[in-house]
């Protein structure tokens, strides 16, 4: 099958030059990012478990995760645990292979508990979570073959670049509230950061919605103090970061109501709404690239925890993202990148059915400019796509966007009780 490529120039305004534009992001600690992010850290357990006995990845799907929340009492100096919540991972892997078993359920439970430590402060995965692994074989027709990279699906993923300054300020946004530095000057925030941006023209308005850990909270004043000095200490940090945008605002906790007693705070035992408030599930976040971006072309496939040999989901989404950045990056006089990869089940994951470029160019550039060098970097990197897959395996391109990265510890402090 050959591959169709398609370089079309875009009409109009970039997604930035919109009068409006809405940008949302789930943080590292938001019960759909838990699930995401533990979807994923198990597939690459998985996969290094099976490449160090086997010399390759073997079929597996962990994509299916449910977040259930517990049960929690808030008190103000500190509350409890009262009901830990529950942790469902499941679909499809490889249990046997020869004669060899894999301990699918263990590697998986372990990769979650090791994840939580490393991200969530006051988590403590032995006392505060219940797991359940439930993963099946996969069906024969996927799983035979399965290193040759054929694609499991006929499916699309897309991606774009560069971020808007909204976009990147959003993202920025959360990142800086769960840095290590943020947390050790705030410790008493909790990693449950959501950030919804709204730009009105030249002007940016954040609402940050962060809980405050109870037990270093004594009195109703002490809590509205903090959420204060957090919006002053974010606002000032932002106003920093500002390139063509006149201002910024920053609302945090605006469902707050003083003299409500606990309900007019939004206070947390161990720093997530998973743990009374809201379940999480794999795709209900943010897409490869860390964001929710209503004004863009986007895939609603869930990428975290699918193999990274054949799922096109996976596969595709991460890679049109890494597409579009490199043609943004690499030919001169394209102000924005959209690329679309269409796959066919059962057929090269390398030969795309189509690959679709929209460019938005600037002044003075011509699309018979950038087509040619547009293709040879597609190809360049279709190429390389057994060394794409293999870093997938690895964990070395973001499938839950550039938070934490997978594998590298964040501060912690005692979990709570």
């Amino acid at each position: 099958m050959s591959c169709t490529f398609s370089v079309e120039m875009t009409e109009g305004p970039g997604v930035g030059q919109h009068h409006v534009e809405v940008v949302e992001r789930k943080g590292l600690g938001h019960p759909d990012s838990i699930c995401d992010a533990i979807a994923e850290r198990a597939s690459v357990a998985l996969c290094r478990e099976y490449q160090q006995r086997f010399g390759q990845v073997l079929h597996h799907n962990c994509d299916k995760a449910l977040l259930l929340a517990g049960q929690v009492e808030h008190k103000l100096g500190g509350g409890r645990v009262i009901e830990p919540m529950s942790l469902i991972i499941g679909d499809r892997a490889t249990h046997v292979h020869g004669s060899e078993t894999i301990d699918v359920r263990g590697i998986a439970e372990e990769a979650a508990r090791q994840w939580i430590r490393q991200n969530l402060r006051f988590v403590d995965p032995d006392k505060h979570v219940r797991f359940d692994v439930q993963t099946r074989p996969g069906a024969p027709s996927l799983a035979t073959d399965f290193g040759a990279m054929r694609a499991n699906d006929t499916s699309v993923g897309v991606g774009f670049a560069p971020l808007t300054e909204t976009e990147r300020l959003v993202l920025e946004t959360e990142r800086y509230l769960n840095s290590p530095g943020f947390k050790d000057t705030f410790p008493m925030t909790g990693e449950d950061v959501k950030v919804m941006g709204v730009r009105i023209g030249d002007r940016l308005d954040l609402t940050v919605a962060m809980p405050l850990i109870d037990r270093f909270i004594d009195s109703e004043a002490a809590y509205f103090q903090t959420v204060d000095a957090v919006r002053f200490e974010l606002l000032v940090h932002l106003r920093q970061r500002l390139q063509t945008l006149n201002d910024v605002t920053v609302h945090v906790n605006v469902n707050d109501r003083r003299s409500a007693g606990n309900a007019g705070m939004y206070l947390s035992v161990i720093g997530t709404s998973a743990e009374d408030a809201d379940s999480g599930q794999v795709g209900r976040g943010n897409r490869v690239n860390g964001l929710i971006t209503p004004g863009r072309p986007q895939s609603l496939e869930a990428a975290a925890g699918k193999n990274p040999v054949s799922h096109v989901g996976k596969v595709y989404n991460v890679l049109a993202h890494r597409l579009a950045s490199l043609i943004h990056q690499r030919v001169p006089g394209l102000r924005d990148v959209v690329v679309t990869l269409v796959s066919r089940i059962g057929h090269p994951v390398g030969e795309p059915l189509v690959v679709d470029v929209r460019v938005g160019l600037q002044i003075r550039t011509l699309l018979q400019d950038v087509r040619g060098p547009i293709i040879a970097v597609i190809q360049q990197e279709l190429d390389r796509l057994p060394q794409f897959t293999r870093e997938l395996a690895e964990g070395r391109h973001p499938v839950i966007g550039p938070s934490t990265p997978l594998g590298v510890p964040a501060t912690r402090s005692a979990a709570a009780s």
